[in-house]
């Protein structure tokens, strides 16, 4: 099943798969993990995620941080707080770290980004990896970023499927889908590791969907994917459609096959197990590596600030401290029968091949 799917792709193929049950969907998770095992080694890196400000400006209909949701307190951590969050990375052993946010493209946000990016390198002796997570910006904007020394962009797209990106966000100037993918090819030719990903069980949306989706990464030739199951914000308009949604048990269960498709479609890539998977399964991490994650995002922003970065409802680990989720997930890891690759950056082996046609 591996080499059909790899090597003769069909949407029918990736749809049949994605509904495989019992026997089948066994196979399918040994396939994703024996690639994984053979493709990148049985090593999880971890990326200390950093939630530098949930103020946005666009306003997503499925998003607890949208610009309209007047319910909620904003707020942009300081220059120290930041710093504070990187050194903890740094001295855990961490290898690289996320600083995400909502979009903002003032000039003050960019000069911000642009100097913490700076200074993260520098107290860490050039030995932290940097990734951002910043949405939607200009090509200056995302080469100042890069020279500063940011070398992995995640821009996630949400959904392959231009109606459904359409359906899920408002109809105005500040959401298109076309910007969108422009924004991704620019971060390539930056010289950027590139990120994307979707959501899994937004409403009206197919199994087609799904399998386009994946073929979507591959034929873009991602390096790296943050793939999650959609979960309902209840002050979101998009949680209207709370009654006609798959349950989150199968949300769930198809972001695995999710994961463990694009593993056997694209071996040496980077994907992440979404900290939205244990916000359905107590395990979910842990059932992510094993069908084919090898990045964890252990959250390190400071503790009072946590719950004011909640895209969903029910996000896990918003009452621990770094120090907790690192003990946690080191266990969790060791579940798995993974190692963690400390002191490491964890760059995509597919990035190191596309750039230099290997």
């Amino acid at each position: 099943m591996t080499e059909i799917i790899r090597h003769e792709i069909t949407a029918g193929k990736l749809i049949k798969a994605l509904l495989a049950t019992g026997e089948a969907r066994e196979s399918l998770f040994a396939q994703a993990a024996e690639t994984k095992k053979q493709e990148v080694g049985n090593i999880v890196y971890f990326r200390g995620l950093i939630e530098y400000s949930n103020i946005c400006r666009k306003d997503c209909l499925y998003c607890g941080i949208r610009r309209s949701n007047v319910n909620l307190s904003r707020y942009i951590l300081s220059d120290d707080e930041v710093l504070e969050a990187a050194r903890f990375a740094y001295d855990n052993g961490y290898g690289s770290l996320v600083l995400q946010s909502g979009e903002n493209s003032s000039a003050r946000f960019i000069h911000q980004v642009t100097k913490l990016v700076r200074e993260i390198k520098a107290l860490s002796g050039n030995k932290l990896g940097v990734t951002l997570s910043c949405g939607e910006q200009t090509p200056e904007t995302y080469r100042k970023w890069f020279e500063a020394g940011a070398h992995r962009y995640l821009l996630r797209i949400e959904t392959s499927n231009p109606d459904l990106y359409e359906f899920i966000h408002p109809p105005d100037n500040q959401h298109s889908f076309k910007k969108r993918i422009a924004c991704l090819q620019s971060l390539k030719e930056q010289g950027y590791q590139v990120g994307t990903g979707v959501m899994v069980g937004l409403p009206n949306q197919t199994y087609s969907d799904l399998a386009d989706d994946l073929l979507f990464m591959k034929e873009f030739d991602i390096d790296m994917v943050g793939m999650g199951p959609y979960i309902e914000h209840q002050q979101t308009p998009l949680s209207r459609f709370n009654g006609e949604l798959l349950p989150l048990k199968d949300r769930f269960d198809l972001t695995l096959k999710m994961i463990a498709l694009l593993r056997i479609l694209m071996p040496d890539n980077n994907i992440a197990a979404a900290t939205a998977m244990q916000a359905i399964d107590k395990m979910g991490r842990e059932k992510a590596v094993m069908a084919g994650a090898n990045v964890i995002m252990p959250n390190i922003t400071p503790g009072v600030f946590r719950n004011s970065y909640k895209l969903y409802d029910n996000k896990p680990c918003t009452d621990d401290v770094a120090e907790d989720c690192k003990s946690c997930l080191e266990m969790r890891v060791a579940l798995t029968d993974h190692t963690i690759g400390y002191n490491q950056w964890g760059d995509s082996r597919h990035f190191n091949v596309r750039v230099n046609n290997l």
